[in-house]
Order: C-alpha cells, then sequence, then structure tokens
C-alpha cells in the first residue's frame, strides 16, 4: 500500500511539473505574441532595381510578423510614400518602429525631423534605428538621454540630406559628360515616314498646310511640328 501511495505521489509530482512547464510556456508565448503585435518594421529601397534584402533579413531575425512589415521602392525625398502612409495609420501608443539605418526612412533633413517628431510624441510610439544603437527611443528617455539621441537623429539626418544631394550631383555630372559623348537618353525617336522630308519642304514653300503635310505622313499635327522643328535644327 505504501509503494503504492509513493508511486501516485511521483506521479503527481511528474504530472505538476509538466504542467508548469506547459503554462510557463504558455505564458511566454502568449508574451511574445502581444510584445509582436505591437512591433512594426519599415523599408526602404530608393529604386526597383535596388534590393531590399538586407533590410528584410534584419526584420526577420526581429521575428516582426510580416504583415507589420511595410516597404516602399519610391526615393526617400519626402514621405508621400504609399506603404509609409498605410503603416502610419496602423500605428498606434507604445508600439515599436524598426528601420535598419535613419536613411532607410527618408532623406530629407527636415522632414525626417518633423516626422520622428510626430510618432514619436504624437503617435507615442517608440523608433529604433538598427545600426545606430543611440536612436533607441526605449532607453534613456530621461533628459540627458533624449539629447543625445537628439543631437545624433540631426547630425544622421544631415548626413542622409546631404548624400542625396551628392548623389543628384553626380548623376547631374555623369549625364552631362554623357550627353557630351553623344549619347542619348529617353525613348528613342521612330524613324521618320520616307515622304517626310518632301512634305517638310512643300510645308515650308508654303505649297501645302501642315494640317495636309502631317496628314500625309501619318501623323498627329503636333507631332508634325515637333519633328519639323528637330528637323530643321539638325539639317539647318
Amino acid at each position: 500500500m505504501c509503494a503504492c501511495r509513493v508511486f501516485l505521489l511521483k506521479e503527481l509530482l511528474i504530472y505538476s511539473d509538466i504542467k508548469n512547464k506547459l503554462v510557463n510556456e504558455y505564458k511566454k508565448s502568449e508574451s511574445e505574441e502581444k510584445r509582436l503585435a505591437n512591433v512594426y518594421g519599415y523599408i526602404r529601397v530608393s529604386t526597383k532595381e535596388q534590393h531590399e534584402d538586407r533590410q528584410i533579413v534584419s526584420m526577420q531575425k526581429l521575428k516582426i510578423p510580416k504583415g507589420h512589415i511595410y516597404m516602399d521602392k519610391v526615393s526617400g525625398k519626402d514621405f508621400n510614400r504609399p506603404m509609409y502612409q498605410c503603416m502610419l495609420s496602423k500605428l498606434k501608443e507604445n508600439d515599436v518602429l524598426y528601420v535598419v539605418s535613419i536613411d532607410r526612412l527618408g532623406r530629407n533633413y527636415e522632414e525626417i525631423i518633423e516626422q520622428w517628431r510626430k510618432l514619436t510624441k504624437e503617435i507615442k510610439i517608440d523608433i529604433v534605428v538598427l545600426d545606430m544603437p543611440l536612436l533607441d527611443t526605449r532607453r534613456g528617455k530621461d533628459l540627458m538621454g533624449t539629447f543625445l539621441s537628439d543631437i545624433v537623429l540631426q547630425v544622421l539626418s544631415f548626413v542622409a540630406e546631404n548624400e542625396r544631394a551628392n548623389i543628384k550631383k553626380r548623376q547631374a555630372e555623369g549625364i552631362a559628360v554623357a550627353k557630351a559623348k553623344g549619347v542619348k537618353f529617353g525613348r528613342p525617336s521612330k524613324e521618320l515616314p520616307e515622304n517626310f522630308t518632301c512634305m517638310y519642304k512643300k510645308w515650308k514653300e508654303g505649297k501645302i498646310t501642315g494640317t495636309e503635310a502631317a496628314d500625309a505622313c501619318g501623323m498627329p499635327i503636333s507631332t508634325f511640328f515637333y519633328r519639323a522643328k528637330k528637323y530643321a535644327e539638325e539639317f539647318a
């Protein structure tokens, strides 16, 4: 009888231990789900040709739910971006927003500062910039911490806008050099119809109207005038 009671006691202890572990695991899981429900990630690349892989991997490491990751493939010159604005409408107090770097948030100094203020002061969320630990509003909420993060934010925002200005300058210089070498940009022009030269000369001599010349060449009158201007510049 005693042996039986000892056995039952052991079984009860084992059961109780397993039950406690399951309850703890459930609580951890529930806590993690609640935490992730308030976590968002924002990704931005400037063009469709640029790759967002590095940013996506960073968000996946944080276990941010796929539905909470918003991505735009547009310039960072302003915040009129479809997915950013969509995310903005979802954010609420005590949420946490992750971005890989400040220039992924934007490249306009004044607008970055304004959006940061709107997110942290008006909506009252926290922002975490992964490649700059000082820009983590969950930490250092005292006066000194806020002062330091504000300085870092302003410096990095300035750098982001300055880099954008340098990129535009380099692009403009590259285009100027290419044009000087005879490289043409934009869509290639369609070949002129065989009778264009003849119709152009008749129109210039006043023998036919512009409408008649355009009809004969099979093009709208506006196109005829445009091509006539280009033809005159090229063969003048």
